[in-house]
């Protein structure tokens, strides 16, 4: 009897342990974006004048350009797009400038913009609060549309 319950309990282990793995999916890229021409600018980081001691907010961006279109991935530590402040974080958007001309504020951390005119565009990239006053990080880049 103890050698059958042995051989049971062994048996269930042995179909838990070996038979509960799965291969997990290989995550899909967006087939319509690769990423052949990236461009990565160095980090800054900026003391802010109202900022906690032990955390100084930086700006990483990376970008690239497919056709007219340009994609633009930010990391900004130590500030949150978000409308409400549960996480206690300073909370700001991004103002978009491009060849001098304030083009658009973005509430998000990455985003593309379609459709720009064929040329060199010299982009600015700042980190503002709601009422549009900096956090002193910011990040300028230029960029070449081809003409298609």
């Amino acid at each position: 009897m103890k050698k059958l319950c042995f051989i049971l309990v062994s048996g269930l282990l042995f179909g838990i342990f070996f038979g509960c793995q799965k291969e997990l999916p290989k995550p899909k890229t967006e087939a319509g974006f690769p990423f052949y021409k990236i461009h990565l600018i160095h980090e800054t980081s900026v003391s802010a004048a109202n900022q906690q001691q032990d955390e100084k907010p930086s700006l990483y961006v990376q970008y690239q350009t497919r056709g007219k279109s340009l994609l633009v991935e930010c990391i900004v530590t130590g500030i949150t797009f978000r409308e409400s402040n549960e996480s206690k974080q300073r909370v700001g958007k991004m103002v978009v400038w491009m060849d001098g001309k304030k083009k658009q504020d973005i509430n998000a951390a990455a985003f593309v913009m379609k459709s720009l005119p064929s040329g060199h565009h010299h982009f600015k990239l700042e980190v503002v609060n709601l009422q549009n006053q900096s956090y002193g990080l910011s990040k300028e880049f230029v960029v070449n549309i081809p003409e298609k």
